[in-house]
């Protein structure tokens, strides 16, 4: 039988006898949806390839971990994002802005007048780039709330700050990106 025919379950009792071309195959199947998200949070072509293949073996080297709690994708995104995170951070260690200390330096009001926009009009590409254009920690928690669509416990977890920072950054964060979407 060939292995693209295989269920996702057969071919991960494959790849924990250490077979290559079952690994081969979840590689294929993945790939794209992974390089995805490690692109959304590295933001260049080159280090989303590098990290999403070191994600890969990061995966098959602890397959035996996985315990089919949750479905297979889910668990190899939670190590794409946790590597990726890990990377970008790594990158731009002279230039991150430390999550934890944003309360501090902010000050907040909630009394801010906010207009009226009709967002349906824009095109996904102009609020993806205006993403993008946001400052780290920003940009950070709207892509993993919104895009990889995990909630604040899990997004607190993965970023290492609190449960109400998380949510305090995701409010300021849709708030900027709200007003930056306002000048589009």
């Amino acid at each position: 039988m060939k292995l693209t025919a295989l269920h996702i379950d057969e071919l991960i009792l494959l790849c924990k006898k250490k077979d290559q071309k079952a690994q081969f195959e979840i590689y294929n199947r993945y790939c794209k949806a992974m390089y995805n998200v490690a692109f959304r949070i590295v933001k260049d072509q080159h280090y989303a390839e590098d990290v999403m293949q070191e994600g890969f073996l990061k995966a098959f080297t602890k397959i035996d971990s996985y315990k089919n709690e949750v479905a297979f994708g889910a668990w190899l995104k939670r190590i794409i994002v946790n590597y990726s995170i890990d990377f970008y951070k790594q990158q731009n260690k002279y230039f991150q802005e430390d999550l934890n200390t944003t309360l501090q330096k902010t000050e907040y009001t909630n009394e801010q007048h906010i207009e009226y926009i009709d967002f349906n009009d824009l095109k996904v590409q102009q609020i993806l780039s205006t993403i993008q254009s946001l400052k780290e920690n920003y940009r950070m928690v709207l892509t993993l709330f919104y895009i990889e669509g995990y909630d604040y416990d899990e997004i607190s977890d993965i970023l290492n700050i609190s449960y109400s920072n998380c949510r305090t950054t995701l409010s300021r964060a849709k708030d900027n990106l709200r007003s930056k979407l306002m000048k589009l």
